[in-house]
């Protein structure tokens, strides 16, 4: 099968509701070649790793807390040179590889995303993510991007160069490190293509409250560069 195309980065805590739907979405990829699957668990307590060992013998335990750490771990190890990272409770549509493969083979093109939308149903809540979704292509369109980290891709050697996500930001490590690669080349919203994820934050804040939250938290992260701390934006469970 030769060397894999694409590293499927998947970082998880305490995931064993959701990690095997994301795990058999990827596995259901149209995508015709190679790539692998490393998820970087940061020593759950429940059946997490027991699930992903399912799917793939490259599970790695993280001992530092934060997604970006997972994120940066899981990437040391990856062996491709397309890192596509997507979060352990969000589900790709299944041409999302062949969707990322074919915006790569643009030599500038150093990072791509795609639009987001909730398993969840509920108008008011899919609402935000449609907010978001059209924040997240204008800025692409200014050339100061902020990509949402759930399910995005980047240029292995960029990465790298970059230094991956900053493990010190507690939220905005995602879009900060969008914002640092697109001063190196382009970056692109997949048109083709979403993932659909849990909005199980939104659903415990309540959409209104979640909305002006986060409404905040970006006009912070984008005049000061720091977004929620670790005690204010704590894990939902």
């Amino acid at each position: 099968m030769g060397k894999p195309f694409i590293s499927v980065i998947i970082p998880a805590l305490n995931e064993e509701k959701y990690i095997e739907n994301t795990l058999r979405a990827i596995k259901n990829q149209d995508y015709k070649g190679s790539y692998e699957i490393i998820v970087a668990d940061g020593i759950s307590t429940d059946k997490t790793v027991e699930i992903a060992k399912k799917y793939t013998n490259k599970v790695i335990r993280v001992k530092k807390k934060g997604i970006g750490s997972g994120r940066n771990a899981g990437a040391f190890h990856a062996k491709c040179d397309i890192l596509l990272f997507i979060d352990a409770d969000t589900i790709p549509s299944a041409n999302l590889f062949s969707s990322i493969t074919k915006a790569f083979k643009k030599k500038d093109v150093v990072a791509a995303a795609c639009k987001f939308y909730p398993i969840n149903p509920d108008k008011s809540i899919t609402a935000i993510y449609k907010i978001y979704n059209k924040f997240m292509k204008l800025s692409i369109k200014l050339k100061n991007a902020g990509i949402a980290g759930m399910c995005c891709a980047y240029r292995k050697s960029i990465f790298e160069q970059l230094g991956g996500f900053d493990e010190t930001l507690s939220t905005f490590e995602d879009a900060d490190l969008s914002r640092r690669a697109n001063k190196l080349g382009r970056i692109i919203l997949l048109k083709n293509t979403v993932a659909l994820t849990s909005s199980r934050r939104i659903e415990k804040w309540g959409a209104k409250n979640a909305l002006f939250s986060y409404l905040f938290n970006f006009m912070k992260f984008y005049l000061i560069g720091k977004g929620y701390t670790a005690d204010r934006y704590k894990p939902v469970r």
